[in-house]
């Protein structure tokens, strides 16, 4: 092991803890979760997810998936769905991997790591497609708190994006159906 890499990769990812989850911003969240909140969430409702559905899942693949999905976003930060609209197609995933490219540079794990995070952004494997249904139910989940707790009613283009996204699992299809009745039963009456 190359200690001094190794070291400099881990005050790489430690900058996640310190990105805030911009869209959350965007639609008046004072003091979002950051990035590094959102990867512990999304690895521990990978796990969970794990123990509900039929496929094998291979568990320490799943929650090294998890917590590499966003690590590229220590350099490129939390890109929200505004702005990638501007940006051309597929310009996110290309920098992403050219920060984990550089990021995991002669690190004798470099190829695993990355091969690891094409899993989740190709959905190649069942734990890079469990991941990719946490990574989005983790989103909903968040909004509802924050509509919840905040009393913030401006996120209903998280929602509308949901009904829209094919989440893959009967398992996680089932946590959101249940989060949009939850939601539907809280939401004061515009009558």
């Amino acid at each position: 092991m190359d200690a001094e890499k190794t070291l400099q990769l881990l005050f790489h990812a430690n900058r996640l803890k310190a990105i805030p989850r911009v869209g959350w911003q965007m639609r008046g969240v004072f003091h979002p979760e950051s990035v590094a909140e959102h990867t512990f969430c999304v690895a521990f409702l990978a796990m969970i997810l794990a123990d509900s559905i039929k496929e094998k899942v291979n568990r320490e693949r799943l929650l090294s998936i998890a917590l590499l999905h966003d690590l590229g976003e220590a350099f490129t930060t939390d890109l929200p769905e505004p702005a990638l609209r501007f940006l051309p197609q597929g310009a996110k995933r290309e920098a992403e991997e050219a920060v984990l490219q550089d990021m995991l540079h002669d690190l004798p794990f470099a190829k695993d790591y990355f091969e690891l995070w094409l899993e989740f952004e190709d959905r190649t494997s069942v734990e890079g497609r469990l991941v990719r249904d946490a990574d989005k139910l983790e989103m909903i989940i968040q909004a509802y708190i924050y509509e919840q707790s905040t009393g913030n009613h401006n996120l209903d283009e998280f929602w509308k994006f949901m009904e829209h996204y094919p989440l893959e699992f009967e398992a996680t299809r089932k946590l959101f159906q249940l989060l949009q009745k939850r939601r539907q039963s809280h939401l004061p009456s515009l009558s």
